[in-house]
């Protein structure tokens, strides 16, 4: 017969959890690169921003595609920002997840477990991808099938939508 009774952890079983459990803090590394991605992004977006609109100051360097090509290049930035975003929300939930939840965020924005990262990070991709299928639609010039490819972002949506029903279906 086995004796099932806890028995106090030894030194070394003690300092071993205790290791473990600061290992937690290595994801720092993670969240600050992360944050240094997306901050990356945002400034380049803000650059290329002047960009476009110093180019639609000289009707010279916007070429013939006019309101077009000035619409796509908006549409290409949002785009930028929206990933720049994705980045953002996966620093800071990473970090309220293994580090310290006691940022002062919007409600939106507070991630307590895992679940809460990824539909937030599904919300985000949903939009980056009707943005992206949107800045296809600008640039179509009639040649190309749009169809399939916007069959499949649709696919794609509608399976991210339904995990995300099924989890909180789960969760009430």
């Amino acid at each position: 017969m086995t004796d099932l009774t806890p028995r106090p952890p030894t030194a070394v079983a003690g300092r071993a959890m205790k290791l473990i459990s600061a290992s937690r803090y290595m994801i720092i590394v993670a969240v600050l690169a992360t944050l240094i991605a997306a901050t990356t992004l945002l400034a380049y977006g803000a650059v290329e921003t002047f960009t476009i609109l110093r180019s639609f100051a000289n009707p010279d360097i916007v070429g013939p595609k006019g309101a077009k090509g000035l619409i796509l290049a908006f549409i290409e930035l949002t785009d930028l920002f929206l990933l720049a975003t994705v980045l953002y929300v996966i620093a800071i939930g990473l970090f309220e997840l293994f580090v310290d939840d006691r940022l002062d965020l919007p409600n939106w924005l507070e991630i307590h477990n895992l679940d809460d990262l990824k539909e937030k990070l599904i919300g985000v991709l949903v939009v980056v991808m009707a943005v992206v299928f949107l800045g296809q639609v600008v640039s179509w010039d009639g040649q190309l099938n749009l169809l399939p490819y916007g069959a499949a972002i649709a696919l794609v949506i509608a399976a991210l939508t339904y995990f995300t029903s099924q989890k909180s279906r789960k969760r009430d």
